[in-house]
């Protein structure tokens, strides 16, 4: 079978990884998404690779001010995260929620971008100028909205790994509320919340202490991701069609379930 229909040799279906792992696949997302932000903003133009709010905001002001690379390193942050977002989608388009094969194949799409960044990083010593910085941004950004898409098919409510605006907001609710489905959902947002800042920190760390390698954890930390997927068991299910053809096969001859027999009459129903 062909790789993106998600479906094993067998024929059968696959039917994901479980919610938990998933949920952990998301933190290492985050972490990746802190640190390529940190690069992003500070070594890339002021934009980041997966804030669209900050980005509008920095477009605004770059027309403002106006402020010509500013102006178009927002640009360019926007349009390569829509981009990303729309090949994520599309590589998804006919699925139900879950992490399935295609996503694993998606998240090393993912990788493949960040992969350039890294690998373009250190031939510019760390300080790349204003149009490899756009062509690095671009392809950070589209990372990004590629990982936001496959996000939000994974499964996991609510879950975000890019913009967390939403899960601070969800956690703040959850504690306030005070109801155990919600306590349980800002707990995984207020571990991702941690995730971003421990991505961001060490990718400022890395820049201040060793640029060079900077764009190289957020690659090193997706790939973990690719593996962990690809290596983790999964169960299968039968299809639909074959399930309900072999009811109709059993009920046919006879082995299927059948009503039951009536009661004689005049007797009650215990």
């Amino acid at each position: 079978m062909h790789p993106w229909s998600g479906r094993a040799r067998s024929g059968q279906p696959d039917v994901g990884l479980p919610q938990r792992l998933v949920v952990r696949l998301l933190l290492v997302l985050t972490a990746a998404a802190g640190c390529l932000d940190a690069v992003c903003v500070i070594r890339l133009g002021g934009a980041f690779a997966s804030v669209v709010t900050g980005n509008l905001v920095q477009l605004g002001r770059g027309i403002a001010t106006p402020d010509g690379p500013l102006l178009v390193s927002a640009a360019v942050a926007v349009g390569g995260y829509a981009v990303g977002v729309a090949a994520g989608s599309a590589g998804q388009a006919r699925r139900s929620a879950g992490w399935y094969r295609r996503t694993s194949l998606l998240v090393a799409a993912e990788l493949a971008l960040l992969a350039c960044v890294a690998g373009g990083w250190p031939a510019t010593g760390g300080d790349p100028g204003p149009y490899t910085a756009a062509l690095l941004l671009a392809a950070a950004a589209a990372a990004m909205g590629m990982q936001s898409a496959i996000t939000i098919g994974s499964g996991v409510r609510g879950a975000s790994t890019t913009y967390l605006t939403g899960t601070l907001t969800t956690v703040v609710r959850g504690l306030t509320t005070g109801r155990p489905p919600r306590l349980a959902g800002a707990a995984d947002g207020a571990a991702r919340l941690g995730a971003l800042l421990v991505g961001a920190t060490v990718g400022a760390l890395l820049l201040r202490f060793a640029p060079l390698w900077a764009p190289v954890l957020p690659a090193v930390l997706v790939g973990t991701v690719v593996v962990i997927a690809s290596a983790s068991p999964r169960g299968r299910v039968e299809e639909p069609r074959r399930r309900r053809r072999r009811a109709f096969l059993l009920r046919s001859h006879g082995g299927g379930p059948t009503a039951p027999p009536p009661r004689p009459p005049g007797k009650r129903s215990g």
